[in-house]
């Protein structure tokens, strides 16, 4: 790909981004779904103004380095065990409920074992991003149901930190037949053996070298910005010749710099750089869905999205009461997290290139990720008005910018 190549494709993404989003603002959509749309349009098996996704997807994973590395920063440990503990029984279940209902599912439409395991894998986790985005500032931060969302959302990403260690592990071929091979057996203790060094060189390096230059040097701001880069990018950097993923590296690198007093600017000022490349990343899933080999599987698309947008909901509202007790607001509990996640996406990313399951499971998980996205959205969004709801209504718009002005999203 040449320089112009890059220029040229850069554009059509952020200007066609830029035009999508309008509309799907106006539209009362998820401005995921504009970024998936936009991949499916002019990828290459769209219009194909852009055909070198190879290219792509490297970019895009960058997007999902710093988005762990984001979620690991602004895990605050101290306060994590009271908001995860009501929440461990219902992120549990619905786990359990899930993964098994998707895997029958898939079984059920001829699939084989394998990649009906991780379809239900899959579909174990709701959106973050769409929950979060979705809820205005003062649910978010203020009343109950908030907080309960966080709360199994949080204990979610866990969940699907592990299982991206455990498909990184499958893939060094612990998982395969290739097991009675002694390379193999040794791939897999490799893999296992660095998650806890990891650790242990993060907390002592965070410890005796980093959070000193942060303390003596936090009024650079600059310095911060580039220290944190750094560290992520170099954390990550280990992680994968240590034969972990990169993105483990990076949940790792933002986890240990939780206790800095600076890391929530570091976080703040991370998010621009981590949007920019989450469009890409976005894109690049639409780019990469195959419409003729879609239509092959279109029937059991269109029914697990379905069900993944009736009986989420319907599960996590039976669930509710049990966080604490009561039912209030336990259908808007379910509707905000009745849909797939970004770390469907990832997981099924992540299964694909491991060559663990077939380009039709990938394609299904995919393709019933965006129809929940986008089903999600317009529920939630008329049912449920938030600041990613445009009303063409006066005083909404009023309220709107009164409420929201100044906002950081």
């Amino acid at each position: 790909m040449t320089t112009t190549s890059i220029i040229f494709g850069f554009f059509l993404i952020f200007f066609g981004a830029a035009i999508l989003s309008t509309f799907a603002l106006f539209t009362r959509q998820s401005l995921l779904v504009a970024y998936i749309v936009l991949g499916a349009l002019i990828g290459p098996w769209g219009f194909k103004l852009i055909d070198q996704i190879d290219f792509i997807h490297e970019l895009s994973s960058v997007g999902i380095v710093f988005l762990l590395f984001l979620l690991g920063l602004e895990l605050q440990l101290g306060k994590l065990y009271n908001l995860l503990r009501g929440a461990a029984l219902v992120t549990i279940i619905s786990s359990i409920i899930f993964s098994v209902v998707f895997f029958l599912a898939s079984m059920a439409f001829g699939f084989p074992l394998i990649d009906s395991f991780i379809i239900g894998i899959t579909m174990i986790f709701s959106s973050t991003i769409i929950s979060i985005k979705l809820l205005p500032a003062n649910r978010l931060n203020h009343q109950s149901i908030g907080k309960k969302m966080v709360s199994v959302l949080l204990l979610q990403d866990f969940i699907a930190i592990f299982v991206l260690l455990g498909l990184k592990l499958w893939g060094s071929g612990a998982g395969s037949v290739a097991l009675a091979n002694g390379f193999s057996w040794f791939l897999a203790l490799r893999v296992i053996l660095s998650v806890p060094i990891l650790i242990l060189f993060a907390v002592f390096f965070e410890k005796w070298i980093l959070i000193k230059l942060l303390n003596r040097f936090s009024f650079i701001k600059e310095y911060v910005f580039l220290l944190a880069l750094g560290w992520c990018l170099g954390m990550s950097e280990l992680a994968y010749y240590m034969g972990v993923s990169h993105e483990i590296g990076a949940f790792i690198a933002g986890v240990t710099l939780t206790i800095s007093p600076v890391s929530h600017f570091i976080a703040e000022r991370l998010k621009p750089l981590r949007d920019f490349f989450l469009i890409v990343f976005f894109f690049s899933v639409g780019a990469s869905i195959n419409f003729m080999l879609l239509l092959t599987i279109i029937v059991p698309v269109l029914v697990m999205a379905l069900m993944v947008i009736i009986i989420k909901p319907l599960v996590y509202k039976s669930l509710m009461p049990s966080l604490d007790g009561s039912r209030v607001d336990s259908w808007e509990f379910g509707l905000r997290l009745g849909q797939a996640s970004e770390f469907s996406l990832l997981v099924v990313f992540m299964g694909f290139h491991n060559m663990l399951i077939s380009q039709e499971a990938y394609l299904l998980v995919q393709a019933v990720t965006v129809l929940s996205f986008i089903a999600s959205s317009y529920i939630i969004g008329f049912k449920f008005p938030g600041h990613l709801s445009v009303s063409l209504n006066k005083d909404f718009n009023k309220d709107f910018n009164k409420d929201y002005r100044g906002l950081d999203e």
